[in-house]
């Protein structure tokens, strides 16, 4: 998902030469292993990650808003997703947004098992994903990292076009859970406008436990889709990249959330959910 410049057209060659130029350095920055030199895969992820970002910034002429946040310790990064997985928008808006917040510490995202399964996972890894879970979690608070967890899964990443604007968990409440035994505060942010980059007819629910994809794929969506390039398509679009349509981007970080000593996670994270949807509506 990023501009294809033409190789006769100087001016435009020039500027994605430097982009990648400066993709690379930041990468050296944000390795898994700060102390071994960034091989060619790493790089290339880190350039993947810039160009993307960059993308979603002048073609969806991203948004950002962050007040001022600072952070004493590690936090609970909770995000929502808009459509798809690691092609979506909302990943990259979530990306430009935490390089905005000038974090000093690294950041460990949980991310969805199929990326492992399907052989990307040492992709996602250079850009510092590791598989979800409450292990991957304590050990990056355990290393003093921020983390970021998309709690709603695929059955918020796939969710109808009359669901867009609706921040789906499902009922989730690990993600707080985390954060209270682990005392770190939860800092939600939430972008708008990436449910408008297709047309999402189903969400497949049905179709997905019906193919035992849920079993299979612990993929609880296989959605039906209308794309650019992918025309109708059932189930892949959202693994696979999209040409998304020029729908506008908003992205705000809120204030960090703590939970109260009567709240237990179900409550918290209820709470937590609603914030964002209020400000999702705004």
């Amino acid at each position: 998902m990023t501009e294809s410049p033409s190789a006769a057209d100087r001016d435009d060659v020039e500027p994605l030469a430097d982009a990648i130029l400066d993709a690379a350095e930041r990468g050296a920055d944000t390795r898994p292993d700060e102390n071994a030199p960034p091989d060619a895969f790493s790089t290339a992820a880190m350039v993947f990650r810039r160009l993307s970002i960059d993308f979603v910034r002048r073609y969806n002429r991203l948004e950002v808003d962050t007040d001022a946040h600072a952070f004493d310790g590690p936090v609970l990064f909770v995000a929502n997703h808009g459509f798809g997985g690691i092609f979506d928008l909302n990943v990259f808006a979530v990306g430009a947004a935490l390089d905005q917040l000038e974090l000093d510490r690294p950041i460990t995202v949980l991310t969805h098992q199929l990326a492992w399964t399907l052989g990307v996972g040492r992709f996602v890894e250079a850009l510092g994903a590791r598989p979800a879970s409450q292990a991957s979690a304590e050990e990056a608070f355990n290393q003093g990292h921020h983390v970021v967890v998309f709690p709603g899964g695929d059955v918020d990443a796939m969710k109808s076009w009359e669901d867009r604007n609706r921040i789906i968990f499902g009922g989730r409440s690990g993600f707080a859970r985390l954060a209270i035994e682990n005392k770190v505060p939860i800092v939600p942010i939430v972008t708008a406008g990436a449910g408008e980059s297709l047309l999402v007819l189903s969400s497949g629910e049905r179709l997905a436990r019906a193919t035992r994809l849920d079993k299979l794929l612990r993929l609880k969506a296989a959605p039906v889709t209308v794309s650019l390039p992918w025309g109708l398509n059932v189930g892949a679009v959202g693994i696979l990249p999209y040409l998304p349509l020029p729908t506008k981007l908003k992205t705000r970080v809120l204030t960090a959330m703590t939970a109260t000593e009567d709240e237990d996670a179900l409550e918290f994270a209820a709470r937590v959910e609603i914030a964002m949807q209020r400000a999702l509506t705004e």
